[in-house]
């Protein structure tokens, strides 16, 4: 991995809520240099098949996109991502192929077909405190990535977890119905090998850019102007230029983008300790987890 592969970075802070637009959707676009991440489309309300769209027809060619969403579900743990499941998926790729299909006449690429799935809803924790008998307890199950995230002090939620503010199991699951659709033509790493060419999709944690740029774990949104431009600084970037509060979804991409220009330099973010080809090639990685 060179300085140089990239030209552009873009990070999306995604949203798996109900409906067709949503707040809780941002991207951030920013250039090799120092320039300051700017907002695509200021003020609109996006769709997720609108990001897809995006990310398929409007980004440059050299761009390394980071969405914060888990691209899979836990493997190494049990085996499988569904252990017992005769149909249990073998591959990440495959996993996308059969969310989509399972939730295929639903807009939006909403999700719900797959978590109240006859026999899938046993690997959930869903709403109203139907916890399926294989969720696991506790937390649930963990990717090894996430507890990578763990030891650099973050708190990650199992993609299996559908039920509390902080859980990310709808969010991924609808972008790995994304991923799906991307098809072959965009690289997802660590997935796909890191192409010599043409735009990468990774998953960031929004959390590790934020500890990059000076807060703590348990202080990593920021919702105000100054809080922003604060971190922007730490990551050598000018002030946003805006002003009073912000909603946490804009500081998030703008802080990560700027994060990821920085990170995407340095080699051994590309290669952690514990990323083997079979994680690569059911789990995926976080981008900045090591």
């Amino acid at each position: 991995m060179t300085p140089d592969r990239f030209g552009h970075f873009l990070a999306i802070d995604w949203s798996g809520a109900a409906g067709e637009r949503h707040r809780g959707i941002a991207l951030a676009m920013t250039r090799r240099g120092d320039d300051t991440p700017q907002i695509v489309r200021p003020g609109h309300r996006w769709s997720r098949t609108e990001v897809l769209d995006f990310l398929r027809e409007d980004v440059p060619a050299d761009t390394l996109v980071g969405v914060d969403l888990g691209i899979s579900l836990p493997f190494a743990d049990g085996g499988a991502f569904f252990p017992g499941w005769p149909a249990s998926p073998a591959s990440a790729r495959e996993l996308w192929a059969m969310i989509d299909a399972i939730c295929a006449d639903e807009p939006h690429l909403g999700v719900s077909a797959l978590v109240d799935h006859p026999e899938l809803c046993a690997w959930f924790r869903r709403h109203g405190g139907r916890e399926g008998a294989h969720f696991g307890g506790g937390k649930g199950r963990l990717r090894v990535t996430e507890h990578a995230q763990q030891q650099m002090g973050c708190q990650p939620y199992s993609n299996f977890n559908l039920v509390g503010a902080a859980q990310v199991g709808k969010s991924s699951l609808s972008g790995m119905r994304m991923l799906h659709r991307l098809g072959p033509a965009v690289a997802v790493w660590p997935v796909d090998p890191l192409p010599p060419q043409g735009p990468v999709v990774c998953e960031i944690y929004t959390t590790i850019a934020a500890m990059a740029a000076g807060r703590s774990a348990g202080r990593s949104k920021m919702r105000s102007a100054a809080e922003l431009d604060a971190a922007l600084h730490a990551l050598g970037c000018a002030p946003s230029g805006l002003a009073g509060p912000l909603d946490d979804h804009t500081c998030d991409a703008m802080v990560t983008a700027a994060w990821l220009r920085r990170a995407a330099s340095d080699a051994r973010l590309w290669a952690p300790r514990e990323l083997t080809p079979a994680i690569a090639r059911t789990e995926g990685w976080t981008f900045g987890a090591r």
